[in-house]
């Protein structure tokens, strides 16, 4: 099997991909942007990168024999410095700085464009790693209610319009009420949000709210797959949340045994529709 080079952001995700890789026994090497925190690679073979000198990273992967890559894990903006651009980051310069004005979805496509453009592969975490994808059902002891139903479908309204100007993935909707926004700051801080900021719901015996999550129209898959884990339900118990609704297929769940355990011990639901 061909050696993959995984672009590591925050999180556990790209350490699962960098495990299954070791694990299988496929050639791998790991990609550490500088100001990128992975504690977790002093047990991979790593390859450091810096956002200014694509021309030293393509070198460093192609001498590893990597011709495919993939992307894994929450990445802040980089803060370029234009006289630190090595030539190849000079000639990619405009390409860039124009992408990085213009909405996550256009600066993720222009990363995985550029990787294409030194005849790199970019392939989704799914593909390596096809367990992760979220199966049809309810998973959990707790099924949603009508109320959940109903909010669900609202906030699938919300996302999709979210989605359309390519803002964020996710949405918090009780009894009709939109409670929280997911935008550039991620699902984590809406729900800090949403904890910080308890809503006065016209019912007090109605659905609790849910969380939804789903991708934004024409989404690249390969790139910002949504994604839960364990302390998603942790961070909704703590908002005062009923469930999780998410898209069967298009979701990635950080270990699904774990996530439904956590659901289950705090009287929650995952709906996977």
């Amino acid at each position: 099997m061909e050696a993959l080079g995984i672009i590591a952001g925050s999180g556990v995700l790209p350490e699962m991909v960098a495990q299954e890789c070791k694990s299988s026994g496929r050639n791998y090497l790991v990609v550490q942007f500088e100001g990128v925190d992975i504690p977790w690679a002093a047990d991979h073979p790593v390859l450091n990168a810096t956002f200014e000198k694509p021309g030293k990273l393509f070198k460093g992967l192609k001498k590893a024999g990597v011709e495919t890559v993939t992307m894994g894990g929450g990445m802040g903006r980089p803060r370029l410095n234009p006289l630190k651009f090595d030539a190849t980051g000079l000639r990619l310069a405009p390409v860039v700085m124009n992408a990085l004005k213009g909405g996550d979805n256009s600066t993720l496509g222009i990363v995985a464009a550029l990787f294409e453009a030194e005849n790199f592969t970019v392939i989704g975490v799914h593909e390596v790693l096809p367990t992760l994808l979220a199966p049809l059902g309810v998973p959990t002891s707790v099924k949603p209610s009508e109320g959940d139903l109903r909010d669900a479908d609202r906030a699938t309204l919300i996302v999709e319009a979210l989605g359309a100007v390519d803002v964020g993935q996710g949405a918090v909707v009780a009894q009709g009420l939109c409670l929280g926004l997911e935008s550039l700051q991620g699902t984590d801080a809406m729900l800090r949000f949403v904890a910080q900021n308890p809503a006065r719901l016209p019912d007090k015996k109605g659905s609790k709210g849910v969380l939804l999550k789903r991708p934004k129209p024409e989404q690249d898959m390969r790139l910002d797959m949504p994604a839960i884990g364990p302390d998603t339900f942790t961070a909704i118990a703590e908002a005062g949340l009923a469930g999780v609704v998410v898209q069967a297929g298009e979701t990635l769940v950080l270990g699904l045994e774990e996530t439904v355990a956590r659901a289950d011990e705090l009287g929650l639901f995952l709906w996977v529709r």
